[in-house]
């Protein structure tokens, strides 16, 4: 099984390129019939993204979610499941010419780490890890596309009135919008994994919050987030500059798994 999610992991690696190749050309060229081929691709390196992930599972006998590698890997599924989910809903393939270059990176760096598959740590031995590191996932998946989204935002005032990229980028208030709804998801999933995080600690280490390095900056990345969203709501905060405050939070997300663990190793090193 191990050998299958490594044939997979390739192949999954030359899809998410190619989409995201695919999307820079329709851009480019100003070719639609592109756009609904990239985000084919993009959606069929998502389905095959999934089965290597479970024939990770089925080899490695856990959940893969416990080392550098399988959070990375993971990370490069949820932006993917993430970025499609609202490229279809919203009909916005110019977003996947920001989101794919992030989970080409992410899967990238995944394929550097790694894929050796180790005991687990006595820590890790619970079912809490399913509940805790699912949701980070899914929240720095959400992250992810509000930080193309927010690329996009500040590039949009540059873009030509009339033009091919005018016609395919909402209007400001939309995008907007779409971003808020992205941040509110990942917040929304962050806050998850904060709580259980608390309570696996509590379980393994017998305390809730030790001020490991990664718990620190997980609320420092919530609370940007959140401060976005109270501003957001409570006063009508929009524009240039919670576009700036959105991607400033991602800054975060990043150096919390990738940083951390570099520059600050603590109790969360393992992954």
């Amino acid at each position: 099984m191990l050998e299958l999610e490594n044939t997979l992991f390739t192949i999954v690696l030359l899809l998410y390129f190619a989409s995201m190749i695919l999307y820079f050309v329709f851009i480019a060229a100003k070719k639609e019939n592109l756009s609904r081929v990239a985000v084919g691709l993009q959606a069929a390196g998502l389905a095959l993204h999934t089965l290597a992930l479970i024939c990770r599972g089925i080899g490695a006998g856990r959940l893969p979610m416990t080392n550098q590698y399988e959070f990375a890997t993971s990370f490069a599924w949820a932006l993917c499941l993430v970025s499609v989910i609202f490229i279809v809903k919203f009909r916005f393939p110019v977003l996947g010419a920001c989101a794919a270059p992030v989970t080409f990176l992410m899967i990238g760096y995944a394929a550097m780490q790694s894929k050796e598959v180790r005991e687990l740590m006595p820590a890790l031995r619970s079912n809490w890890l399913g509940f805790h590191v699912s949701t980070a996932i899914i929240a720095y998946g959400a992250f992810g596309v509000s930080f193309a989204l927010s690329v996009i935002f500040l590039l949009r005032e540059r873009v030509e009135k009339g033009s091919f990229l005018d016609a395919h980028i909402p209007q400001n208030d939309k995008l907007d919008a779409i971003s808020y709804r992205s941040v509110a998801l990942g917040l929304l999933f962050l806050t998850f994994t904060i709580v259980t995080g608390a309570i696996w600690a509590e379980r393994a280490w017998g305390s809730y919050w030790s001020w490991d390095p990664k718990e620190t900056w997980s609320l420092v990345t919530w609370i940007i987030y959140a401060a976005y969203l109270h501003l957001r709501v409570n006063r009508s905060w929009q524009g240039k500059s919670a576009a700036l405050f959105a991607a400033l939070g991602f800054v975060c997300v990043i150096f919390t798994y990738i940083g951390v663990n570099t520059f600050l190793p603590g109790i969360h090193s393992y992954a």
